[in-house]
């Protein structure tokens, strides 16, 4: 079997079944020790699940952080923590650590004294930090404006915060917990590996998906409670475009969903390796269906009309300061980065090393190479897709315009979601071949294409990638813009401002 080695779930299943047993033996609550065991259980690992993504999510912040600087040619944060002993332009803050209360200034105090000594301006040969000159040496440290991060999230924390006076006070406060407690949920619903994960219903998927829709509900009544005319077109961009975008997005999933015959996410993952494919391979379309969707989903760049600062302030959430902002600016961030885990497990094998059969058979290497825990690939595969769609497309496209929005959801992204949802069912029906499934570290070989036969090892997918390869190729070359003037997702107008006039354009 193919399963990670790393089984926190069944240890942690184990260890609170004996303990609940040994616990409530001889007592009134012998008979329930097993349901107190599954609720203990359940707790504990939903919480470490939760807890890994959220503590790795610290990663995508950096990476946008680093990677949008550096695609615009500017360093971006890098000073972190190192200002606290070596001052800012050639000023420090005196003995600060003499006012820390309970004795703990002087243990501070060396403790900055040695950074200073190790990690700072040793003389004069190195410049001071500086917020706007040459920042080209850092000193010692980790991740260049990593806990740059950490800083933001306190800083919300110390600041206040006020309700308009004439919003609807119950609606404006509970608006936050909808978005907020949703992703949440969904975080909790996520595996991490085969031998991580949190709570597993057979229909798993569609009740991820189900908590996922409940955030726009949120994002309507923050609008409309704020009593604020840029959240109320905030709030209604947001409905708007997120019905739009839902429908092509669950199209997609279930596209994946018959391809591999289940609904749940472990199954899913676990199909991909048996079958010898990732899904990817074999319907590239619905990848790209399920990234442009999420991207309008989450509201990010070229889809992020409902907070469109250049015109409305923040969107939807204008009126919201301090931890509610920032919560509200944390959960946009842990919804891209479950867009992300999900595409992983939807089209990349999830947390299944790549080519494990092939590099899994070289002596020693291959070894080593099984022995990564299937978190790290899980990871790995979520930062490689935030990285490449996800910043990327935030730093080379320009929004466009709602109504454009609108219609490429209807009228482009639609038809082809109910286009991939048949060749899900024609492949599915007639060249998949379940007797060649294989749950060994090779996989199986479910996609094989004969043709007069002759065997094509891994033939319909990689006949599949070449196709729709092709196809993205000619649909990407923007030829004769002047000549097309019914392109509905140009950026630029074909007559100059001014000219139209209402009822005849």
């Amino acid at each position: 079997m193919m399963d990670d080695w790393l089984g926190l779930h069944d240890f942690v299943y184990y260890r609170t079944r004996e303990g609940a047993s040994w616990l409530f033996e001889d007592t009134f609550l012998e008979s329930s020790s097993n349901d107190v065991a599954f609720f203990v259980y359940t707790l504990l690992v939903c919480l470490t699940t939760f807890a890994g993504i959220m503590l790795s999510m610290f990663m995508i912040l950096w990476i946008e952080r680093k990677f949008y600087a550096r695609v615009n040619d500017r360093r971006g944060a890098t000073t972190a923590l190192r200002s606290l002993w070596v001052g800012e332009n050639g000023v420090t803050a005196g003995e600060w650590w003499n006012m820390v209360p309970y004795g703990l200034g002087k243990p501070i105090g060396a403790i900055n004294g040695w950074l200073n000594k190790v990690a700072g301006n040793a003389g004069h040969s190195h410049e001071m930090v500086n917020r706007v000159g040459n920042r080209s040496w850092y000193g010692v440290t980790i991740f260049p404006g990593f806990f740059q991060n950490i800083a933001d999230g306190m800083k919300f924390l110390t600041k206040e915060h006020m309700v308009p006076s004439r919003a609807d006070k119950v609606i404006f406060e509970l608006a936050p917990f909808l978005v907020i407690t949703s992703t949440i949920m969904i975080l909790g619903m996520i595996p991490l590996s085969s031998g991580i994960y949190g709570a597993n219903p057979e229909l798993s998927v569609l009740f991820a998906f189900a908590i996922f829709g409940i955030a726009p509900l949120g994002v309507f009544f923050a609008g409309w409670s704020s009593n604020n005319k840029y959240t109320l077109l905030g709030g209604i961009r947001s409905a708007a475009q997120l019905t739009a975008y839902e429908i092509p997005l669950l199209l997609s999933i279930l596209g994946v969903c018959i391809m591999a015959g289940s609904f749940n996410f472990l199954e899913i993952v676990h199909f991909q390796h048996s079958s010898g494919t990732w899904l990817f391979f074999l319907m590239p379309l619905g990848g790209v269906l399920f990234l442009v969707s999420m991207i309008a989903e989450v509201e990010r760049i070229p889809f992020d009309m409902p907070e469109a600062e250049a015109e409305l302030v923040e969107g939807w959430w204008t009126e919201y300061g301090g931890m509610r902002f920032g919560l509200l600016f944390a959960a946009e961030y842990m919804r891209v980065y479950a867009a992300s885990i999900l595409f992983a497990h939807f089209f990349l094998g999830g947390w299944h090393a790549p080519f494990a059969g092939t590099i899994g058979s070289i002596p020693y290497l291959g070894d080593a190479w099984l022995a990564i825990p299937g978190i790290i690939w899980t990871l790995l595969k979520a930062w490689f897709i935030f990285t490449v769609v996800f910043v990327w497309a935030r730093t080379a496209l320009p929004r466009i315009r709602t109504d454009q929005i609108l219609e490429f959801g209807w009228r482009m992204l639609l038809p082809l979601a109910v286009l991939q949802v048949a060749l899900s069912l024609v492949y599915r029906l007639f060249f998949f071949d379940s007797a060649t499934l294989s749950d060994t570290v090779a996989g199986g070989w479910s996609w094989d294409l004969t043709i007069l036969d002759f065997t094509v090892p891994w033939g319909l997918p990689i006949l599949t990638t070449l196709f729709w390869l092709g196809v993205f190729i000619v649909l990407m070359k923007d030829e004769n813009i002047d000549e097309n003037e019914e392109r509905m997702y140009h950026i630029r107008t074909m007559t100059p401002a001014g000219t139209h006039t209402a009822g005849k354009e």
